[in-house]
């Protein structure tokens, strides 16, 4: 999926729990988080992509 240019990922582990994972030029984000619906679990990772790219922005 791609959100703002970025590239992402998000795949389900275990019942409720998503492994999500992007790319920022040589920086790649990942982690997991806890939601039901996948869709809960995309707009997530999509928030922090804006939260990473904000920081970018700022420095």
């Amino acid at each position: 999926m791609i959100h703002r240019g970025i590239e992402f990922t998000v795949t389900a582990v275990a019942p409720g729990i998503w492994k999500w994972q992007f790319r920022i030029g040589d920086r790649v984000v990942s982690g997991k988080t806890e939601a039901k619906l996948n869709l809960l679990a995309i707009r997530r990772v999509q928030l922090r992509i804006d939260r990473e790219l904000k920081k970018i922005a700022r420095d």
